[in-house]
């Protein structure tokens, strides 16, 4: 199918910024898979915060699938204002009877560098 839209490049806004972090039950510093069952779980919330994930306190988690159990999206309007936001969100959200990777992404979201744009593609292989 060759559809072309009513519109070109220059129509085209920016509105505001967004960021994803991929929440893994994992091992924040090997990596490793972490099953298990979820005792407890707490969503963030708020404005442009959203939760994906299935979880749920009792959940097991499987060993022999993806890691990968929930996405936390955060909207505003620039890149400091979205990084505070998902520090907040990664702060308020909570994940016990397993190892998830939640504070390494708190790590990285208030690290110096990476706010100011100093990261790379092994940044985190040799800051942590």
């Amino acid at each position: 199918m060759n559809d072309v839209y009513n519109f070109d490049q220059s129509k085209i806004k920016i509105n505001g910024h967004a960021m994803q972090c991929r929440i893994n039950a994992e091992d924040p510093n090997s990596f490793v898979p972490s099953p298990g069952r979820i005792m407890q779980i707490h969503r963030p919330g708020g404005y442009h915060v959203r939760f994906e994930s299935q979880i749920y306190s009792g959940y097991d988690v499987p060993a022999y699938y993806d890691s990968l159990i929930a996405e936390i999206i955060v909207k505003d309007l620039n890149r400091d204002r979205v990084l505070n936001k998902m520090k907040m969100a990664l702060d308020e959200t909570v994940i016990e009877g397993i190892k998830t990777n939640v504070d390494l992404h708190r790590r990285l979201v208030t690290n110096d560098d990476f706010r100011e744009y100093r990261h790379y593609i092994k940044f985190l292989e040799e800051k942590w």
